[in-house]
């Protein structure tokens, strides 16, 4: 009988969240509720396994883990891509990728972490509470939205709702993209403005792009040194887009006015990271999808991508030579 495990099921919520039942009597299903650190330990952990369902990029698959799975034969990804994931890799040692699109809300989580984080930051609510609950009282002055500059690197489907967010709070928002015109801006009542220009005018900066090459390490120590000394950096959409250490060094020297992160470098965020200690940097654990109305959708899809494959009918392969592949005709 195959054996199927669900990663990252950090909040154990994955086998309540959705529907399994047609995979009874077809597979053995478990859920696995921690974070694999190492290519040794996800090795061991997973070397039994021929079905992975992935939610999102949470868990990277390098070409290192991948070569030391010799059972592994389709991994179910939930949405079009996953980018820490080793797809030459995968597709030379015949392991099917089975891309399933969840059916549920739509981009509205995202953008709600994002305001949290930017109020959050704006009015310095984590601090502030733990002095509350440490018996103290006020310690900070935060800042006003209304009047002020909102600046989205990113005018997408979340982009333009952040701004629509934005402009409800009385706040002038401006965008940058590589691709994004004067015209198309302007339909959303947005000022389209040079990546420099954001920098230097926005009092919030909010990123809402896709990693790639190009966006690789888009904020940097020259993007940072061009923020005002009392702006906040918001990022909900891929932890490289920012050069992280250069973050770190601008928090820590008060260059900015602070940071509210829901994404990293490496996840989960190790104990003894910087970013911990700074008291300028509100930190969320990738929490932007992660909703009770967001992870049953996403849970529904891996179950049916997994009942797919086991009928010998996968669904969004993206590999498709790798359906004859001789590890396919593995037990």
């Amino acid at each position: 009988m195959k054996r199927v495990a669900i990663l990252d099921d950090y909040l154990r919520l994955a086998l309540k969240m959705a529907d399994w039942s047609a995979l009874d009597g077809l597979c053995r299903l478990d859920a696995i509720d921690h974070s694999l650190q190492t290519v040794d330990e996800a090795a061991e952990a997973l070397a039994p396994y021929h079905v992975l369902c992935h939610l999102r990029e949470r868990m990277p698959m390098p070409r290192a883990l991948i070569e030391r799975l010799p059972n592994l034969q389709c991994m179910i990804i939930t949405g079009k891509s996953h980018r820490t994931l080793d797809t030459a890799a995968a597709t030379e040692q015949g392991i099917v990728l089975s891309h399933v699109t969840p059916a549920g809300p739509g981009n509205g989580a995202t953008a709600e972490i994002a305001w949290g984080l930017i109020l959050s930051a704006a009015r310095h609510i984590p601090l502030e509470d733990g002095h509350m609950h440490r018996g103290g009282w006020q310690h900070t002055a935060g800042m006003m939205l209304e009047g002020r500059t909102l600046g989205l690197l990113g005018l997408g489907r979340i982009g333009q709702r952040m701004a629509r967010i934005g402009q409800a709070f009385g706040m002038r928002v401006i965008a940058w993209s590589a691709n994004l015109t004067a015209e198309a801006a302007a339909a959303h009542g947005v000022q389209r403005v040079e990546k420099e220009e954001l920098f230097r005018q926005a009092d919030v900066v909010s990123i809402h792009l896709v990693l790639s090459e190009r966006t690789h390490h888009l904020v940097g120590r020259a993007e940072l040194a061009l923020m005002k000394p009392e702006a906040i950096l918001v990022n909900t959409s891929r932890g490289p887009i920012v050069d992280e250490a250069a973050l770190v060094d601008a928090l820590a020297r008060r260059q900015i006015g602070g940071a509210g992160l829901d994404v990293y470098d490496v996840e989960p965020l190790p104990d003894r990271h910087p970013l911990r200690e700074l008291d300028n940097a509100v930190l969320t654990p990738h929490l932007g999808y992660a909703t009770r109305e967001t992870l049953p959708a996403f849970y529904a899809s891996m179950a049916a991508g997994v009942l797919a494959y086991l009928k010998g009918q996968p669904i969004g392969v993206s590999n498709p030579e790798t359906l004859a592949s001789p590890r396919q005709k593995l037990a």
